[in-house]
């Protein structure tokens, strides 16, 4: 399954080359995706931790020590991966909730690379929803994007709750099958 990676082509990530680092993020950002849904389950949080992944993985092959053993690159990716994991867990654990009035934060300062992972994800996002049908369209988003509470949902659509769980499983099975289809044409 993993890539067959060498110095080459960690020569042209480590250079900045486009078509290299589109492939890297393509490549790694399914598996990465897999790894993380195991272990955090905040959405927001996992798409957090996968592009600081990719801006760590970044920063160390651009660095002079850069990756050591290329053929190893997959690991090594993996192995920033865990290591922001295991960062942003003990984080959660020492900060304490912030008042309402903090939720207004300066820029985050994204890398040209962070921004364009960023941008190419929620376009993807976007398209993937529009393909969807309606119902799930609007599943989805009231749960997920609107964080709207499920008895309002459930209302508004005209089941119970144990229809909307069966509902909005269909509906991320659909989703996530159409944005797995569209990040490997890419």
């Amino acid at each position: 399954m993993f890539e067959g990676f060498d110095s080459s082509y960690c020569g042209r990530l480590r250079d900045g080359d486009p078509d290299t680092e589109k492939h890297f993020v393509t490549y790694f950002a399914p598996l990465l995706l897999a790894k993380l849904r195991r272990r955090v389950r905040s959405p927001a949080l996992i798409d957090e931790i996968r592009q600081e992944t990719f801006l760590r993985t970044f920063r160390a092959i651009r660095t002079s020590g850069g990756v050591r053993e290329p053929k190893h690159f997959g690991a090594f990716v993996y192995g920033v991966c865990e290591n922001t994991i295991r960062e942003y867990e003990r984080q959660d654990r020492r900060m304490e909730p912030m008042a309402d009035e903090a939720e207004t934060r300066p820029g985050t300062g994204d890398t040209p690379e962070q921004e364009l992972i960023t941008e190419e994800r929620k376009q993807m996002v976007r398209q993937t929803l529009d393909q969807l049908s309606p119902r799930d369209r609007k599943v989805l988003r009231a749960v997920f994007f609107d964080e709207r509470d499920k008895d309002e949902v459930c209302r508004e659509l005209g089941v119970d709750r144990g229809h909307l769980r069966v509902l909005l499983h269909r509906a991320k099975i659909q989703f996530r099958t159409m944005f797995m289809e569209r990040e490997t044409v890419k």
